[in-house]
């Protein structure tokens, strides 16, 4: 199996992630064309994509957008551009991470192993998870609620489950940053509310204030075990 295409109409900053990545164990594909990146993801099946925003046929907002519901594999959106809004909306869309060129390719390896690691069914528990008429299976990576199957991305899977798993407990957002992608929060990237927000609506607690996952104002997010039924 292909592990990651590279989606990155910079010929010359491609061929040097491919390379890297194929040093360190990966096979890689690379995609030049947004018109026709999408199809080259579903043709492979790799464990990951690297995607970069600005493509010439499609930018890589709309490739997330419509390859998201196919492809439940890691979504990794690359982009020169640090804009805030821009960042929200590649994970409003279903992307996995963002991360910022120029690109430290340790750090990007890093990254990217985070989040195969917690994908790699191998290292998943096969018990599930069940807090009132919540389900949360860690072998299948799905998640029941009321009997009916909750759509998530796999950020928001992994997001849901440390949160679960510590239910009761207040984590800030340094603590979800260290957990979720190894890195420290550097005070400014608005990813993780953003993710707590998806799946507050996915999961019915978009509410004011929500109940099942509870914003601890000053301190962070509490994962409430009562509010389940």
């Amino acid at each position: 199996m292909i592990d990651i295409v590279v989606v990155e109409d910079d010929e010359r900053l491609g061929a040097l992630i491919a390379h890297y990545l194929e040093r360190h164990g990966y096979r890689v594909v690379l995609e030049a064309d947004g018109a026709q990146a999408e199809a080259t993801v579903l043709a492979h099946t790799p464990a990951a994509v690297l995607l970069d925003v600005t493509l010439p046929g499609r930018d890589g907002f709309d490739i997330c957008r419509t390859l998201r519901p196919r492809y439940a594999g890691v979504i990794c959106m690359l982009t020169a551009r640090n804009d805030d809004i821009d960042q929200v909306l590649g994970l409003e869309l279903g992307a996995d991470d963002y991360i910022g060129k120029p690109i430290e390719p340790r750090v990007l390896l890093a990254r990217l192993r985070a989040h195969l690691r917690r994908q790699s069914p191998a290292r998943q528990e096969q018990s599930a998870l069940s807090v009132g008429r919540l389900r949360i299976d860690r072998g299948s990576r799905e998640v029941h609620l009321h009997d009916a199957r909750v759509p998530l991305t796999s950020a928001e899977f992994d997001l849901l489950l440390v949160l679960a798993e510590g239910a009761g407990r207040i984590f800030s957002r340094e603590d979800l940053f260290q957990s979720l992608r190894g890195i420290s929060f550097d005070g400014a990237d608005r990813s993780i509310d953003a993710r707590v927000s998806r799946l507050r609506r996915k999961l019915g607690d978009d509410q004011e204030p929500a109940q099942r996952i509870k914003a601890v104002r000053g301190r962070g997010y509490l994962f409430n075990r009562g509010a389940w039924d």
